[in-house]
């Protein structure tokens, strides 16, 4: 063996096993996951459902054009501003509901995808500490160091605290 592979330092605890370690933190409400929605909720993205998106719209368009061919154009643009109502009260907030739980179960899944969202800066993650600090990793940073981090915090993950001094 070299020297250099003798002094190299022992790998972290959770080394490999970040994913879970962060569900764990989800799970206990330390971490929250920050997704892109507008990202994941396009074309091209494994979370993404077409049939949410467009027949709602599809359904105002077609109302609208109706009433306004067959009935009068004042009548096509009340229906209009209805329907644009309900699609940002009632459609929108639960479209983006979706996004984000299918998002988040889908990159929690495997790692390989959790790294492939990370890399195309659609994931976040946010902690407050309870000591009031805040950490907060984005794209540019190491999900996976953000979360090691957690592990010398006492009380964070599983983690047990370190015992008060002897008086």
């Amino acid at each position: 063996m070299s020297q250099a592979t003798e002094q190299e330092a022992p790998p972290h605890p959770w080394a490999g096993q970040e994913l879970e370690h962060l569900r764990d933190l989800l799970d206990e409400g330390r971490v929250k996951l920050g997704v892109h929605i507008r990202k994941m909720n396009s074309p091209g993205s494994p979370v993404y459902r077409y049939g949410e998106n467009v027949i709602p719209a599809a359904i105002i368009l077609t109302t609208s054009f109706g009433a306004t061919a067959l009935i009068h154009f004042y009548v096509g643009a009340v229906v209009l501003a209805i329907g644009c109502t309900w699609w940002v009260w009632k459609v929108q907030p639960r479209i983006k509901d979706g996004v984000f739980e299918r998002s988040a179960a889908w990159v929690l899944e495997k790692p390989i995808q959790f790294d492939l969202m990370w890399a195309k800066g659609v994931l976040s993650l946010y902690a407050q500490l309870p000591d009031g600090r805040e950490r907060v990793a984005t794209r540019r940073d190491d999900w996976r160091a953000y979360v090691r981090s957690f592990h010398d915090d006492p009380g964070l993950a599983g983690t047990p605290a370190a015992p008060d001094p002897a008086p």
